[in-house]
Order: structure tokens, then sequence, then C-alpha cells
């Protein structure tokens, strides 16, 4: 269940069930109400006052079949609306159904009740919530009394994340067939508290017709295309990963994305080192391989002729013009050779083309350029993307597949959220990130590790999901104390438990 439903997109699934039944719209609402006061009833036994907020369209319908319900089973429920549902909708069916008494908003008071049903708005509001709606949100989030939503926080965009006015926070949210992009994207996700995801009569038939190019980032997404090593396998056929190394005084980056390249499993790594940073290096590396590199040239060639199929530029590199120069021959497939399946670009690499990033754009948009990944954070985005980074009115998961269109790359858009997304539309947004991740080499191990998996001929978008998930999980399981250097050494344990490699 990892596809992420636009709004628009659950509203069609809903049509298609409908259409294709034994459902139609009331019942899969008593479906719904079902599915909410069995959660509610689980997590919540002691609950004696329950307030349900309803709101005019379907998600007030959820919370008058959800009322109708918990009254049945003795316990106090009081529900309140501003507005009645619109005649002869299934919500208005729901509202007559319940025949129990229903307040103004006017008389709601937080303090009075031990539990909230929020079924004010659900995925798909697109407006401000003002007025005594908000008042009413503010008062509750205030007061701190469990608040259980239905879909969706009401205020939180279910295509984007965003705050609409006011959201509640909630303890718990009951959401229908599958997420949607505002359940994972931030703040949304902060908002929604535990998720739980319910069966309410949708078939799964109906993602055939839909076609959902979003998904949550999970190992469901990438398991299938990760590379598995055969009886016959040897190093050079697992393949080869290069890191470009910066001069001396910047030389930790690079050893970072080369051991985390080597720990994932590429078969061999190279470091690609100018003069002055070779005896550091030296003096640390063993398994990873060492070649003194000066010229542009001299690094292509090298990646011809010992058959590389991936390689990393930016961490601790500094020289912005020799990565404007070593960008575009190592997209040049005919440059490169046949062998060579992709750049992973960071840091540096970025920032290096932020004045003129289209240079960067026309050598990736190439016909039969070589695969390139781009990994920015949040700066980094704004710098290289600006008026993509800039349009408020784009989510994050809408400016990441711009970007990548842009570029005609896979963009890494790094964050509590990171959003990966491929030039084809797909996109997958992660949900197991840590804050154990801010801290300096992080975003370097991420480049090696992608690189690593480039290197197995994993597919690229792919590669990059994978990556993100891996390293989050990574650093997790080392736990606080966490640094750059820790997290490489965990992968053998993260992929041992998830049955890879």
């Amino acid at each position: 269940m990892h596809e992420l439903l636009t709004p628009r997109e659950m509203g069609e699934a809903d049509r298609l069930a409908i259409a294709a039944g034994p459902y139609d719209g009331y019942a899969l609402m008593r479906n719904a109400g079902v599915s909410i006061v069995g959660a509610l009833l689980e997590r919540f036994p002691d609950a004696g006052r329950i307030a349900v907020l309803c709101g005019p369209g379907n998600n007030g319908g959820d919370g008058y079949v959800a009322a109708k319900l918990l009254s049945e089973t003795g316990l106090a429920v009081a529900c309140f609306r501003n507005h009645a549902p619109r005649e002869n909708s299934a919500a208005f069916l729901a509202a007559a159904d319940y025949e129990g008494p229903v307040h103004s908003l006017e008389d709601f008071a937080a303090s009075e009740f031990d539990l909230i049903i929020d079924a004010f708005y659900g995925a798909g509001l697109a407006r401000s919530i003002e007025g005594i709606e908000r008042s009413i949100i503010d008062a509750v989030n205030a007061a701190n009394v469990p608040v259980v939503s239905v879909d969706l926080p009401s205020g939180i965009s279910g295509a984007s994340g965003a705050t609409l006015g006011a959201a509640f926070k909630a303890i718990l949210t009951v959401t229908f067939f599958r997420k949607k992009p505002g359940h994972v994207l931030q703040p949304g996700r902060d908002r929604c508290g535990e998720i739980l995801v319910t069966d309410i009569g949708i078939g799964e038939r109906v993602l055939d017709a839909i076609a959902p190019q979003c998904f949550e980032n999970t190992p469901h997404l990438w398991h299938q295309a990760f590379p598995t090593l055969s009886a016959d396998i040897h190093k050079y056929r697992r393949g080869h990963a290069v890191i470009f190394s910066g001069g001396l005084t910047a030389t930790g980056a690079t050893r970072l994305s080369a051991r985390a390249a080597a720990r994932i499993g590429a078969g061999a790594v190279t470091v690609l080192s100018p003069p002055d940073a070779l005896l550091v290096h030296a003096a640390h590396l063993t398994s990873i391989m060492l070649r003194r590199t000066e010229a542009v040239a001299d690094a292509v060639n090298f990646i011809r002729e010992r058959k590389v199929f991936s390689a990393v530029l930016g961490p601790g590199f500094g020289d912005f013009a020799r990565i404007r120069e070593l960008v575009p021959a190592l997209l040049d497939k005919c440059e490169t050779g046949e062998a060579f399946k992709g750049l992973v670009l960071d840091a540096d690499a970025l920032t290096a083309f932020e004045d003129d990033p289209d240079q960067l754009f026309r050598a990736a948009g190439e016909t039969d350029a070589n695969a390139l990944v781009l990994t920015p954070h949040e700066g980094e985005f704004h710098r290289l993307f600006g008026t993509i980074g800039a349009d408020q009115a784009l989510s994050k998961l809408e400016k990441a597949r711009h970007a990548s269109k842009r570029a005609n790359a896979i963009i890494i858009y790094k964050g509590p959220d990171t959003v990966i997304a491929a030039p084809d539309g797909r996109a997958a947004i992660n949900t197991n990130a840590t804050p154990l991740l801010a801290t300096a080499g992080s975003g370097d191990v991420l480049a090696g590790m992608v690189s690593g998996m480039l290197a197995q001929r994993m597919p690229t978008f792919e590669a990059a999901a994978a990556a993100v998930w891996l390293h989050a999980d990574a650093a997790k399981r080392f736990g606080p104390g966490l640094i750059a250097e820790d997290l490489p050494e965990m992968l053998p344990e993260v992929l041992a438990d998830l049955g890879l490699g």
C-alpha cells in the first residue's frame, strides 16, 4: 500500500468503486464510520465524553456515522456543526440517520470533552480555514484534548501537506484506502499523529485505471530492483565506482562517500585524487583504491578504460571551475564509454552551477547523456532552481517534479520529508527520516550510497529511493551519538535484516 493518491485521484477511486459496486457512496461512508469507531474504541476505551465536529461534506458524513455508532454503545456523544450537508448527498443521509441532537459550533467548548473527532474537512480542502472553525481548531490545540481526525487533520492540504489557515494536531488520523501526499509531506505529517489506513470496500483494481505516480518510499517500492549476487560474480562485475576528491584540506567528505559506495555493495571503489591529497588518502584507505588525477582527460580516460560504472562529484571538491569542465565530459556517453551508468552531483558540484544552471541542464539534456542524480538540500535547491523553488503555489512534491524535468535528472530534494523525483513523473516521499541525520558528512554518505547502487546497475530512480531509505534506517539503528562515519558501518546490518545483497 505504498501508492499515494492525490485528492483528485482519491475522488476518482471513490467514483470507480461506486460504479463497480457493490457499495454506493453512502455504504462506503458507513464503512468509513465503522473504521473510525473501531480504531477509537481500541485506542481510547476510557473516553466518556466525545465531541464530533462535522463539516458540510463527506468528511462530516463520516462523522455523523461515527456519532451514531458511538451513541449506540452507550457513550456520551455530542455533534457540532456550522452548516448542514447538501440535501440528498451521502452526508445528508448520514446526518438524518444519526437522529441525535446537533449543536451549533458556537456552543462547543473543548474542556467539556475527553476526546474530539475532527470531521470538519478531509484531504480535498483547498481554501484557508477561517472564522469560528479556525477559532475552535486553535482552542482545541491549546487545550491539549486528544483529537482523532477523519481522513486528514482539518486544515491540512491533502495535495501538499501545507497548513491552510489553521489545522488540528491529531493524536490519530484514520484515512481510507490509501494515504495522500498531505499525510507524508511536512507539516502535514507532524499534524497527523498515528496514521491508520483502513479498508472501506474500495477494490485494488481502481489503481489500474488511476495509475498513480507518487509513492511512499518503502522497501516494497525498490526491493525487487535491488542488486543480488550470483555465484560467478567478481568485483568488477559487481560494479566499479569512482569518487572525486578535492584538495588537501577537504578530503574527509570524499572518503565518506567512498566508504558508503563500498559498503552498499560496489565491487570496487577508486578515489580520484589531485597530487596534494594523495598522501592523506593513502594514510586512511585500505580496500578503497587511489588514483592520481589532475586533468579532466585523466579522469575521463580512467573511467572509460577501467569500465567505471558510476561517479560522485562534489563532496569537499572546492574547485568550481574544474567541476564545470568535468560535468559535461562525465555526462557525455562518447567520452565515458558505454559501461558508465550515472553521475551523482552533491554539495560543491551543485553550488558550482548556481550562477548558470542552464549549463548543467543542457549537458544532462543531450541525447544519450549519462544518467544524472542531483542531491540538493533546501538552500541548494533554491539556488539551483530559483523560480521553481520560489513558487509558493507549488508543494515540495511538485517542485521536485518540475526540477527533475527541468534538469533531466533524478532529484533527491532532501529534508525531513525528502522527495525523490524522476523526469517521467514518478516520485517517492520518504517517511523514515530522523533528526540524527543532521550531522556533518551525512549527505556525503548518501551520495556515495547512490553511486554504489548505480555501479551495481540498479535503475536510477530506484537506486536513489533505496539509498534515501537505507540511509535513514542506518541512522535510526545507530541512535544518539551518530556521526557520519557510523552510517556506512551500519549498512551490513540494515541490508541483512531486509534480506538484500
